[in-house]
């Protein structure tokens, strides 16, 4: 016979399995081979995990995919961090993979490995496709850190080079989770501004790990397809990314690419001295012809006089006109100076510290708007899990309490009082031995019967035997 408290539907008793198997089993790292891999429109992966002997179901939720860099493949020796379960609906055992890398070869690497290869697939990398600088550079976009050295760097070497140039700078974090999505959206928004004569993506050396935003196809593709030439100087000179190799220019440090992109400011005022120099050469060469030609046509003149005036008159009016030209020239650069000059003012320290206050403040609003969002949605998964723990300790509860109450009443039904209670007695010699057997007694001795509501006390007078 059977007890029915003991008989389980299917479902709970794969409910019970699975609880047993998550309870009890820890997880951990194992090794093997991927076969039979499935990638269904959900997003999951699903495939088998083998040696030479067993093989065991895996699922790898797509969630659980965001950090992986690399595409499994069949007959592939990976590590995976597994949590063994049961799949209740069919009632498989199977592995839930957290995390999973390939055997031999680093995940940022093959990752790495395999995207410039695609890349390179697609010409990404071709040097047809690279925009050269234009040849006046005024205003330069630089997508960088407003808090890191890469952008003093930057400033420090346009101001020594050449600082009537303008910078605008497009803040964007350069590590961390986030930082693709920023400096993809800061990229696209110098691009698309229409303000920029040429873009640097700068920031300063680092492991692979730090400098993993810039081997991203997301921002790859965003540099090839920008209309603005943009130039890399993305870590140290042997440091190479993704994003150095579909740049148009790579520059091996930030401080070379301000470089690239301005001229020597003594070169620029050597220049004007050499023009100078040029213009006062051509200046007296052309009155030295003009006094050559006026000594010519003096000869001819049959009439010195009338000639000499003539003559005269055409070199007050040549006089007069260069006079003229010198003075337009020296107007036109004086105003040149004064524009230089102001622009010049408009890159002093105290503007570009206050600029730098002010995004530093609008970071540290967005830094507590983020911090206020994790920590409400932290309360929300609180809440949640807490409304599931009290249903889930009241529904055993009110299980065990069942359970409890059964066999409380078969209890109860194999209780010796439950005897008595039906005209039996129990009854025992005045050391609480049970007499069982009339051997055990003696005439005159005291006995004690437990009847359903009391005790009774009695002396043997006489002794029979059946």
């Amino acid at each position: 016979m059977f007890n029915i408290d003991e008989v389980y539907t299917i479902s709970s008793f794969l409910s019970v399995c699975n609880k047993t198997i998550e309870n009890n089993i820890p997880t951990c790292w194992l090794q093997g081979e991927i076969s039979n891999l499935t990638q269904p429109a959900s997003g999951h992966w699903y495939f088998s995990l083998k040696d030479n002997i067993v093989q065991v179901r895996c699922a790898l939720f797509r969630f659980n995919q965001r950090y992986i860099k690399f595409n499994p493949k069949n007959g592939m020796e990976v590590l995976v961090h597994v949590v063994p379960t049961l799949y209740e609906t069919r009632g498989d055992f199977q592995l839930v993979i957290q995390q999973i890398e390939q055997i031999g070869i680093g995940n940022l690497n093959l990752a790495f490995k395999q995207l410039k290869k695609d890349l390179d697939n697609e010409g990404l990398f071709d040097s047809i496709h690279k925009k050269p600088l234009p040849n006046t550079i005024n205003t330069i976009g630089v997508i960088s850190s407003s808090t890191g050295v890469v952008i003093q760097d930057i400033i420090k070497v346009l101001n020594d080079r050449y600082p009537f140039v303008k910078i605008l700078l497009f803040d964007s974090i350069v590590q961390g989770q986030d930082s693709i999505e920023k400096i993809t959206n800061a990229l696209n928004i110098a691009d698309q501004s229409g303000k920029c004569d040429v873009i640097i993506i700068a920031r300063g050396g680092g492991s692979l790990e730090d400098l993993w935003a810039f081997n991203e196809e997301i921002l790859a593709r965003a540099i090839f397809n920008a209309n603005t030439p943009i130039i890399s100087a993305i870590g140290h000179e042997t440091d190479t990314t993704i994003a150095d190799l579909v740049s148009d220019i790579r520059a091996p440090t930030p401080s070379f690419a301000a470089m690239l992109v301005t001229s020597n400011r003594l070169e620029l005022l050597s220049n004007t001295n050499k023009l100078y120099t040029q213009l006062h050469q051509f200046y007296r060469q052309t009155l030295h012809y003009y006094q050559s030609r006026l000594n010519q046509v003096k000869l001819k003149i049959p009439n010195p006089n009338k000639q000499i005036d003539f003559l005269n008159q055409k070199l007050d009016y040549l006089s007069i006109n260069l006079t003229t030209r010198k003075e337009s020239i020296f107007t036109l650069n004086n105003a040149k100076l004064n524009s230089l000059f102001t622009t010049l003012k408009q890159h002093s320290p105290i503007k570009t510290i206050n600029h730098t206050k002010f995004l530093n403040q609008i970071s540290l609003n967005q830094l507590k708007y983020q911090i206020k969002q994790i920590f409400n949605a932290n309360n929300n998964i609180l809440y949640l899990v807490t409304g599931r723990l009290q249903k889930i300790i009241t529904s055993l509860t009110n299980k065990h309490k069942t359970r409890l109450s059964i066999q409380a009443n078969s209890l109860h039904h194999l209780s010796p009082l439950n005897i008595l209670s039906r005209g039996f007695s129990i009854t025992s010699n005045t050391k609480n031995q049970v007499l069982s057997s009339i051997t055990n007694i003696k005439i005159n001795q005291t006995i004690i019967s437990q009847l359903a509501n009391g005790v009774l006390y009695s002396n043997i007078k006489k002794i029979e035997k059946n």
